[in-house]
């Protein structure tokens, strides 16, 4: 009995963590239901969560098929540069959205940023992991040492910084300077 409770409850967690819909299974392995889809709240509270859990497979992340989001991956440091000095030069609302697979509060604000990416179109997100080996050198020159970091530019220009998994703040941030009238 205790064990099909746990095997429900991390199969549960897994499902969230994944945005997959999991199937449940009795001791004779029968489908037993198919739980709705959770709700953004939802996943983002289980995802900080399962950082306490022991790691499943995870493959989701930000980059989601083209047209949903503008999120980008960047890749190496020459990448980054050339991404700054196009949003400077330019003139362009961006956010730099400094991450890590391990943080919890990374995981926490990841689908948020991302619907924040999908509600302002206008604005391209770009997703940088922390341990990657290429990015290193920016990571100092920019004095990162906290994951999750945002930075914000609005018209090429810094306009703000988040520091930490402040939902309320990246909320009421990203609207006062990205809300079109």
């Amino acid at each position: 009995m205790a064990r099909n409770w746990l095997f429900r409850s991390l199969a549960l967690r897994h499902a969230i963590k994944n945005s997959v819909r999991p199937i449940f299974f009795n001791a004779h392995h029968r489908y037993l239901s198919v739980p709705p889809k959770p709700s953004l709240f939802a996943t983002a509270i289980a995802s900080s969560q399962l950082s306490l859990l022991p790691s499943f497979h995870h493959s989701r992340s930000l980059s989601s098929a083209a047209g949903s989001s503008d999120v980008v991956l960047v890749n190496s440091e020459e990448e980054f540069n050339n991404i700054l000095t196009k949003v400077k030069d330019n003139s362009l609302h961006a956010v730099f959205y400094f991450t890590a697979v391990w943080c919890g509060p990374c995981r926490f604000i990841s689908p948020i940023v991302g619907e924040l990416s999908k509600k302002y179109p206008h604005v391209t997100t770009y997703k940088i992991d922390i341990d990657q080996e290429a990015i290193q050198g920016t990571l100092g020159k920019l004095q990162i040492t906290s994951v999750p970091t945002l930075h914000f530019f609005q018209n090429g220009k810094m306009a703000d910084v988040l520091v930490g998994a402040d939902v309320a703040r990246l909320t009421n941030i990203t609207e006062k300077l990205f809300k079109k009238n």
